[in-house]
C-alpha cells in the first residue's frame, strides 16, 4: 500500500533527491533552497509517496496560479508544477494517488481547474494527463539562438 504524505523539512532531503531525478540539470543546494520556500508558501503544496518498505518513490508539486494559464477560463487555477514516480513504481497507480491528493488541495483553495505542461521530449506524461481527464489545449514550441 502506498502512503501519501505532505512534504516538510523532515523529508526535504528525500524530496530533493526525487526532484533531481526529474530535473537532473539542477544544482542540489539550489533546488533544496527552492523547496524550503515552496514548502512554506501558502500557494504551493508538495506531497510525497512512500512504498510499503518506507522508500520515498515519488512526489507532486502543486501550486495555485492567479495569472494567465493557457486554456483556463477561471482564476485561480491549480497547477501541476512537477510530478515524478521512480521507474520501478510506475504504472501502479502511484502518480494517480499523488495527483488526487494535489487535486483535493486545489479544490480546497476554491480552484475549479488544474493546468499542467510538459516538455517536448516527455513521452510518459501525455498518457498520464489524458487518463486523469486533462484535455490538450495548446502546443507551444520555444526557440533559442545562442549569438
Amino acid at each position: 500500500m502506498i502512503q501519501i504524505i505532505k512534504a516538510s523539512n523532515g523529508n526535504l532531503e528525500q524530496l530533493v533527491e526525487l526532484a533531481l531525478e526529474l530535473w537532473p540539470n539542477n544544482d542540489y543546494e539550489l533546488l533544496k533552497s527552492e523547496f524550503v520556500y515552496i514548502i512554506g508558501h501558502l500557494n504551493n503544496k508538495v506531497y510525497l509517496s512512500k512504498s510499503d518498505d518506507e522508500e520515498y518513490i515519488g512526489f507532486i508539486h502543486m501550486s495555485i496560479r492567479s495569472g494567465f494559464v493557457e486554456g483556463a477560463d477561471t482564476i485561480p487555477v491549480g497547477y501541476v508544477e512537477g510530478i515524478y514516480v521512480k521507474p520501478n513504481f510506475r504504472m501502479k497507480g502511484v502518480a494517480k494517488e499523488l495527483y488526487d491528493a494535489g487535486a483535493e488541495w486545489v479544490k480546497s483553495k476554491k480552484c475549479t481547474q488544474i493546468g499542467a505542461d510538459i516538455g517536448l521530449h516527455n513521452d510518459m506524461c501525455p498518457g498520464f494527463y489524458i487518463s486523469m481527464g486533462f484535455n490538450e489545449v495548446n502546443r507551444i514550441i520555444c526557440y533559442i539562438n545562442n549569438i
